[in-house]
């Protein structure tokens, strides 16, 4: 078991998410960055799709009660490790990291980005939902967020930690080019509004979640009054609400939605570090 000392501002349970539901209205979830994670399972001798802790901004405290190997990638974050004789060592992100029964592990707040992902040997066994023990934070499928004084699971190790010694971090920037292809709904705009969003500097608002990231800079004219009837939504969708504000769907998104969808960006993954005033730009694929 794991208990969960301090749970800090958001900890979920995450793994590769649940593909396959959005017929019925259920998005697919999972770690922001399906990447970081499989690393951090990797190093910790687990499968790939075994769950771990998706840790935001202000990192958490955890209690081990048996031995387990952690490992920690994406934003970087301070770690230390109580010992049950009452030793304080540090730990290293991007590295496998052996515990003893009892330890108490301390992640610090992000320095830079917003989300580290936690891999324990076994994986966090939490009862699976349609195939997955993802929390989705939209739809409340899943666990809910971590609370403190919680207890999670712990399963048997499936094999030895990664013979690693030497992490490769990447760094966070602080300025991100996202790829857009054109949206099902392009022709609801003005060509000016096509221009601006390919050709003006946006930023992360503050409001930004594990649903969508909103951006705020300039807004998209309409060419078509009105709304839609609902319909499907996919992951990295540029969905304009009527302010014009564009805003990017991650992996908690709806299946469905009625604002207009002006574009679909390849990859979000970048997205899942970007804290508030972070810079975006937009551009089209590469001929």
């Amino acid at each position: 078991m794991i208990e969960v000392l301090r749970a800090g501002a958001l900890t979920t349970v995450q793994d590769q998410g649940r593909p396959g539901w959005a017929h019925l209205g259920v998005p697919r979830s999972g770690a922001l960055d399906p990447a970081a994670l499989r690393l951090a399972n990797r190093l910790v001798g687990n499968d790939g799709h075994a769950a771990g802790l998706e840790i935001t901004m202000t990192g958490c405290v955890l209690r081990f009660i048996r031995a387990v190997t952690v490992a920690l990638t994406g934003a970087p974050a301070d770690v230390l490790v109580e010992w049950p004789a009452g030793d304080i060592r540090p730990g290293d992100g991007g590295l496998p990291l052996s515990l003893p029964a009892g330890a108490v592990l301390r992640v610090g707040p992000a320095r830079s980005g917003v989300r580290t992902w936690l891999a324990v040997s076994g994986g966090v066994t939490v009862e699976p939902v349609l195939g997955s023990r993802s929390t989705d934070t939209l739809s409340g499928l899943g666990p809910p967020p971590l609370r403190d004084g919680d207890r999670l699971p712990v399963g048997a190790p499936a094999g030895p930690p990664a013979p690693v010694d030497f992490a490769v971090v990447r760094p966070v920037p602080d300025e991100l080019r996202l790829t857009v292809r054109p949206g099902p709904r392009q022709d609801w705009f003005t060509p000016q509004a096509l221009d601006l969003l390919c050709g003006t500097v946006y930023k992360v608002s503050p409001d930004s979640n594990r649903v969508g990231a909103r951006l705020a800079g300039a807004a998209l004219p309409r060419a078509v009054a009105g709304e839609l009837p609902s319909e499907g939504l996919v992951l990295g969708a540029v969905q304009v609400p009527p302010d014009g504000q564009p805003l990017v769907f991650l992996a908690d998104h709806p299946t469905t939605g009625g604002y207009p969808v002006v574009g679909v960006v390849d990859d979000v993954t970048a997205l899942a570090q970007a804290r508030p005033g972070t810079t975006v730009t937009f551009h089209g694929p590469q001929r």
